[in-house]
């Protein structure tokens, strides 16, 4: 192919990709010099909130009683700049706030910053209850030193909840990437939008789906494999799926569920309720219910000399 040919189908293929219906849905436009949400800025916010909110752990190693005040104090002054700018950039991303001037959207991301900022001794709170459970609810664990270096379930709760905490606060965008980021992680799949109560816990973790209506309770336990999902949803007049309805499930305190059980639906699984592993579950129960599979019956065995020959 001759350099001139290479250059006309170059120019071929441009104007293919290039067209509106080629690219409907697929392509972000967005206004003069305004920024999109960076992927490696948030994984250096979730890795400052993790050094924030266990010290030591995550971050610089080599902290003592007297130099952890500076550390954290110097991880915030850097969390507040970096998360400053990612909420302007979800900020700019959400369509309706584009027509805002640049200096309310920085307004806005201050103040949205300001306040996820003074959640984060609460965000602690909760999550030593999750350290706590996750401790308390495993015999292969020596401590919690353990707990938080090496279980998956600690790095996935945190993106979680630290997601979680700026969708109620009306960001746009970024906490889902948190959550998806931690599930490319872990493997564990946990929607920002999901509701979840204190000393939570998943053994294991890996495969474990948690869609965005769910509300967990407090001390829940999943093990791995588990799905907290939806059924078939209604579809409007027009075909086009029904959104922002409640369509998963709600656990309430003190629900176990094993291996592989897949919950479905806008049910509610009582106070106490045990589900056995590899159940399919789709209406509610009473509390304390147990929800096994029935005995394997004993297969009867055939012999050579039963079989009659061929």
């Amino acid at each position: 192919m001759s350099p001139n040919e290479l250059n006309e189908l170059m120019e071929q293929t441009v104007e293919r990709l290039s067209k509106p219906d080629a690219m409907y849905g697929l392509f972000c436009e967005t206004g003069d010099g305004d920024p999109l949400p960076s992927a490696p800025a948030l994984a250096e916010i979730v890795d400052l909130c993790r050094a924030i909110l266990f010290p030591g752990f995550y971050g610089k190693s080599t902290l003592s009683s007297k130099t952890v005040a500076y550390h954290i104090g110097v991880n915030l002054d850097r969390l507040s700049h970096l998360l400053t700018q990612q909420v302007i950039a979800g900020l700019c991303f959400q369509k309706e706030t584009t027509s805002n001037s640049r200096c309310e959207l920085t307004e806005n991301a201050q103040a949205i910053v300001a306040e996820f900022i003074t959640r984060l001794p609460e965000l602690r709170r909760i999550l030593a209850t999750d350290v706590e459970a996750t401790y308390n609810g495993d015999p292969a664990a020596e401590s919690y030193s353990e707990i938080i270096s090496c279980y998956p379930v600690i790095k996935a709760i945190t993106g979680y909840r630290i997601a979680h905490e700026l969708l109620l606060l009306g960001v746009p965008l970024i906490p889902r990437i948190i959550t998806e980021m931690a599930h490319s992680e872990t493997g564990i799949d946990i929607h920002p939008g999901a509701q979840i109560g204190h000393h939570f816990t998943i053994d294991h973790g890996t495969g474990v789906v948690i869609g965005a209506t769910c509300i967990i309770g407090n001390y829940v336990k999943l093990y791995q494999g588990v799905t907290l999902g939806a059924k078939s949803f209604p579809l409007d007049d027009n075909g086009n799926p029904i959104k922002g309805i409640p369509r998963h499930p709600i656990l309430e305190d003190n629900v176990i569920v094993y291996s592989n059980a897949t919950v479905l639906g806008h049910i509610t699984i009582a106070k106490g309720t045990v589900i056995g592993g590899n159940i399919w579950v789709t209406e509610s129960t009473q509390p304390g219910e147990q929800l096994i599979q029935a005995k394997k019956r004993k297969s009867h065995v055939v012999r050579p000399e039963d079989w009659g020959g061929l």
